[in-house]
């Protein structure tokens, strides 16, 4: 699996806890999602409706060699911020090839399918796919992106 650094040692880190565990953990990443810059407003982010809950991102794409992630999740939804920060912490600064070469179901080793429902896990696949089609809009000049989510 083609992974960054950082989203690799997210993915062993999970790998190495048990269910309960797990849990723990992703609550800790949900207290770590960063707020959102001042020059960023929900309105003008793209939102995840494959998230139960409601999520807005933005993607900077404007050097390739570095992009920027930026999330907006509700405190009262811990499990969907969990998901965000773990996308912030392990992609964010990472090179458009490298976000582009996250396969869309790596959230899989992360472990959590006995401890997170599917339609929650979708939610993380929603993102990851949004961030996908974001990069590939700015690589196209195409700040509008469209509705592809997969790789």
């Amino acid at each position: 699996m083609s992974l960054p650094a950082p989203l690799a040692e997210i993915v062993e880190d999970f790998g190495a806890l048990g269910d309960s565990d797990k849990v723990t953990l992703l609550l800790e990443f949900s207290r770590e999602l960063p707020d959102l810059p001042g020059h960023l407003r929900e309105d003008a982010m793209e939102p995840v409706p494959e998230c139960q809950s409601p999520v807005f991102l933005s993607v900077d794409a404007t050097d390739p060699a570095s992009v920027r992630l930026y999330f907006s999740a509700p405190p009262e939804a811990p499990t969907t911020r969990g998901f965000a920060s773990i996308l912030h912490q392990g992609l964010d600064g990472a090179s458009a090839d490298d976000i582009l070469a996250v396969p869309a179901d790596f959230y899989h080793d992360l472990g959590l399918g006995s401890a997170v429902s599917p339609l929650r896990l979708r939610g993380m696949a929603g993102m990851l796919g949004r961030i996908k089609s974001q990069v590939r809009a700015a690589r196209s000049g195409d700040r509008a992106g469209g509705p592809s989510l997969g790789t």
